[in-house]
């Protein structure tokens, strides 16, 4: 059973999931497309970190940065041997939730053009894609996605 609660990306386990995310996008996108958070800026009293755990294991990690109006999805990363077992899906509705009970109007985020199943996920919950956002700016390797809440 996956268990999602608000974690502190300082727990060794989540600093491992982290790095292992901000790894995987070093390799995949030019330094300038990458716009992950450090793992201090992820404990801003604005940003709410989640973590899934099977039995003690921490499989899987997101974040919502709470910004004007909105929410920012961030740091969605799931463990390699934890990959289709809806773990990406419990945290992501895990996020909603908390969205929706803060008043949140909607949920924006910028992903990677060769994430194909973070694609996938966010379309399965009703994301469009849409434009620039916040500070973002377009590049070749984004896409911004958004859904109203």
């Amino acid at each position: 059973m996956i268990v999602v609660e608000l974690t502190d990306p300082h727990d060794p386990q989540a600093t491992a999931l982290l790095r292992a995310s901000h790894a995987l996008m070093q390799s995949l996108f030019p330094p300038e497309d990458n716009a992950y958070l450090s793992i201090n800026e992820l404990c801003a009293k604005h940003v709410h970190f989640f973590a899934a755990r099977s039995d003690t294991v921490l499989c899987g990690i997101g974040a919502l940065a709470v910004k004007n109006g909105y929410g920012e999805i961030k740091s969605m990363f799931v463990d390699p041997n934890f990959r289709g077992q809806g773990v990406a899906d419990t945290i992501l509705r895990s996020v909603e939730d908390l969205a929706h009970k803060i008043g949140l109007t909607g949920i924006k985020l910028e992903t990677g053009n060769k994430l194909y199943a973070a694609q996938r996920l966010y379309e399965r919950h009703g994301f469009l894609v849409s434009g620039p956002f916040g500070d973002y700016t377009a590049n070749s390797s984004s896409i911004f996605m958004k859904k109203k809440l």
